[in-house]
């Protein structure tokens, strides 16, 4: 089996989003910043996933150095799966702006 996230596909079949209309900095940027909400709304996926009370006991090793860590890996994570369209949020969002500035163009 093969890892979502190292694998170079996407876990949603997203398609990689047309460049922004004829500016690559332009298109860089609304790439980047997609990634970027993608990454936050990963993150916050994430907190509130661990933050759900299963009813069970607090793990033997548990305490604030466990949760720091756990807070970094989170965002690690996120920041990978964003990256690499893990999710696919990023070029969905990517191809909606692209489009709003294709037509603010015209």
């Amino acid at each position: 089996m093969t890892n979502p996230v190292s694998s170079g596909v996407t876990a949603l079949g997203a398609r990689p989003a047309p460049p922004a209309a004829g500016n690559s900095a332009q298109a860089d940027e609304l790439r980047q910043a997609a990634q970027a909400f993608e990454a936050i709304f990963i993150r916050q996926m994430l907190s509130a996933a661990r933050g759900a009370d299963f009813g069970g006991e607090q793990a033997l090793l548990g305490g604030p150095g466990i949760e720091q860590f756990t807070a970094m890996r989170d965002d690690h994570f996120a920041e990978i799966a964003s990256q690499r369209g893990t999710f696919g949020m990023a070029a969905m969002i990517e191809r909606q702006l692209a489009g709003q500035l294709r037509q603010q163009g015209d």
